[in-house]
């Protein structure tokens, strides 16, 4: 079992990682991200040194997005080597190694994206700190006490007939969806191209949302976990909407707007992830209540 300070410190890293991903976007709504030209050092400055008095504007907003990607790094290194040598399952030690490396890479491509002056690495630089949202959301989940004590979401038997199956693949292939959409989203941001891309995969995203919801709803209503989640992605999926198209049509508050914009697809893109994971956990035990010794063990019950 892991310690409920590594899953409070992983919720906190995952946190982070997020406002991260918030003041991104804000840098690239506000035209920010050569506000300061030089990595990685800032203006000739250590990049902790920098003056104060010197951080108006594009520059705040960007040495700002600097620093918390370096608090940020520090986080994911005390999660990492505080899950090598506290835990003793593979998987989370493998996952915490990957998001250590995960968060250098996405530093020197910020660093490259400035030094080269290259708006390709920008999207990618984008696209990779979702990715990188995602990891920290899945550390969270897997160290969290419910995961690691197998609670079950309901009577295994209860919905024998009604598999999770069909809401695995369907859960899956919409966090891939939706990843792609950011993707896209990314290039629209920084090209102002491909918004033929973005509303289709848009398009797409809400009919599969739509679709995990509506068979949540009808076939797993004693299964609390899936309900809860299949809920807050069909409310974020009606908020993104909402935003998507104030976005299109209004010419005010586009800064905030495409900002929230951004936060509310990362948000979308983990609650589907744990979504899958959720389902790839329910099928599981699902077909665990199939073997023969679990219906003899309920039936002398």
């Amino acid at each position: 079992m892991t310690s409920s300070g590594v899953h409070r410190f992983a919720v906190v890293t995952s946190t982070f990682a997020f406002l991260l991903i918030v003041v991104g976007a804000f840098v690239t709504s506000t035209g920010s991200g050569m506000a300061v030209p030089d990595w990685p050092t800032s203006f000739g400055y250590n990049m902790f040194l920098f003056p104060i008095s010197k951080m108006a504007g594009g520059i705040f907003y960007e040495h700002s997005h600097r620093l918390l990607g370096a608090f940020v790094g520090i986080l994911t290194t005390i999660l990492a080597f505080w899950l090598w040598l506290t835990n003793r399952r593979r998987l989370l030690r493998g996952l915490g190694l990957l998001a250590l490396g995960g968060v250098i890479a996405q530093g020197l491509l910020g660093g490259l994206r400035v030094t080269l002056v290259n708006e390709n690495l920008a999207i990618i630089h984008a696209a990779f700190a979702q990715a990188f949202f995602a990891l920290t959301v899945i550390l969270a989940l897997f160290t969290s006490p419910s995961w690691q004590e197998g609670k079950n979401t309901s009577h295994p038997t209860s919905s024998i007939q009604n598999p999770a199956s069909n809401i695995r693949i369907l859960s899956l292939l919409t966090t891939i969806l939706i990843f792609l959409q950011l993707i896209f989203g990314a290039v629209l941001r920084h090209t102002g191209t491909r918004l033929d891309a973005h509303l289709s995969l848009a398009f797409m995203v809400t009919i599969f949302i739509v679709m995990i919801a509506l068979r949540i709803f009808r076939n797993h209503l004693d299964n609390p976990i899936l309900m809860r989640h299949a809920s807050i992605l069909l409310g974020l999926l009606v908020f993104q909407l909402s935003l998507g198209l104030a976005s299109l049509f209004s010419t005010k508050a586009q800064v905030i707007l495409t900002t929230v914009h951004v936060a509310t697809g990362a948000l979308l893109l983990s609650s589907s992830l744990i979504l899958t994971l959720q389902s790839y956990r329910f099928l599981n035990q699902v077909q665990k209540s199939l073997h023969p010794s679990f219906v003899l063990q309920e039936a002398q019950s």
